[in-house]
């Protein structure tokens, strides 16, 4: 069976489904234990045993930098550089280029396939701010704080530090930052706000917005 260059989509994309499914929902180390044996025979079906002892685990570094993103930075560089590490390594252990090509779409097509997983099982908490899962709600203060800089258009302020064209603004007693549509204000110069984008807020000079 190992002759068929086809075979390696089925042994990578398996192992890797269970393993990124393991790490996506709490499957008890059932996933992980399915995942690494469809893993390790890959490698030990493809490689000399003197090359298993740093292809194998390589590939596992690769996972463990996914686990390190989704636990600790959360903005997806460990994780791409993780994947990318994966495919290299079932790439150049599989027998010849087409095979390759086939461990490679494996691995490709079980991570989007470890995707089902979140649908019949419990979620791990890990994966709110790559997956967006961590939705920016009125209860988590997002949107009051959206709303509280809404509240401010029109308000008039001065500035606390010169504008270059962004600096310190106080409006209503509170400091804020803000920006100007380019123009530079000294210190101490009586703004209005005049439009607010999220948490941008832009401001004018009131002589300026009298003489408009």
């Amino acid at each position: 069976m190992l002759d068929y260059n086809w075979i390696p989509v089925f042994m990578t994309g398996l192992g890797t489904m269970f393993l990124i499914g393991e790490i996506l929902v709490k499957a008890r180390g059932v996933f992980f234990l399915l995942g690494a044996g469809f893993i390790s025979t890959f490698f030990i079906s493809y490689l000399e045993p003197s090359a298993i002892w740093y292809m194998l685990p390589l590939y596992f570094i690769g996972m463990l930098l996914i686990i390190i993103d989704g636990k600790l930075l959360n903005d997806g560089t460990l994780s791409i550089i993780g994947l990318l590490t994966m495919l290299l390594t079932v790439g150049f252990t599989a027998p010849n280029w087409t095979a390759g090509i086939y461990a490679i779409i494996g691995v490709i097509v079980g991570a989007v396939g470890a995707l089902i997983f979140l649908k019949a099982f419990p979620k791990r908490d890990m994966w709110g701010k790559i997956a967006l899962l961590d939705t920016l709600s009125s209860e988590k203060g997002y949107n009051s704080m959206n709303e509280t800089y809404a509240a401010l258009v029109g308000q008039e302020g001065e500035t606390v530090t010169p504008m270059r064209p962004s600096g310190t603004v106080r409006v209503d007693g509170r400091e804020l930052s803000a920006i100007t549509d380019g123009k530079w204000l000294d210190r101490g110069s009586r703004i209005k706000v005049m439009n607010v984008s999220g948490a941008r807020i832009m401001v004018e000079k009131i002589e300026d917005v009298q003489d408009s």
